[in-house]
């Protein structure tokens, strides 16, 4: 018998923590986080709250972010969207604001997200070679990024 009252209320307990935990899981915060999270189209990663080596794209009124300039351009050359047609920004590095993806200037050797090594900058410095967008499309479609072993050799030394 009182094996039969220990169970009775070890299973009450655990219906009772299920009931609690569930209903307080469907109004707690961290649900709400989750909504406002955004998420990368291309490679399924969340995009940094600091939007460091991001990019945004709008199209037909939906805004996609990406968490690095490489995961847009694949996954505007997968969709068929014309970056130049599209409205495209990109996250620059020296100014911490979004400007149009043919302003920016990049560099070809940075650490992102992806490790594709692209990065923005709305102003040149002296003695650092940056390409334009149209240079970065072309070496991400042939595969001459950071990710690409004999590329990183070639760029890093290592």
């Amino acid at each position: 018998m009182r094996g039969f009252k220990f169970s009775f209320f070890i299973l009450n307990f655990l219906f009772l923590s299920l009931i609690t935990g569930c209903s307080s899981s469907e109004n707690g915060s961290s649900n709400t986080s989750q909504s406002t999270q955004r998420i990368c189209p291309q490679c399924n990663m969340p995009v940094p709250e600091s939007n460091i080596y991001s990019c945004k794209l709008e199209n037909n009124g939906k805004i996609s972010y990406f968490d690095d300039i490489g995961c847009l351009i694949l996954w505007t050359k997968n969709q068929k969207i014309d970056i130049n047609a599209a409205k495209a920004e990109v996250f620059t590095n020296d100014t911490h604001k979004y400007i149009n993806i043919k302003d920016a200037y990049y560099t070809i050797n940075e650490k992102t997200p992806m490790n594709y090594g692209f990065a923005a900058y709305e102003h040149k410095k002296e003695d650092t070679f940056y390409i334009k967008i149209d240079e970065v499309k072309l070496k991400m479609l042939r595969g001459e990024h950071l990710a690409n072993p004999k590329i990183r050799k070639q760029i890093l030394g290592y």
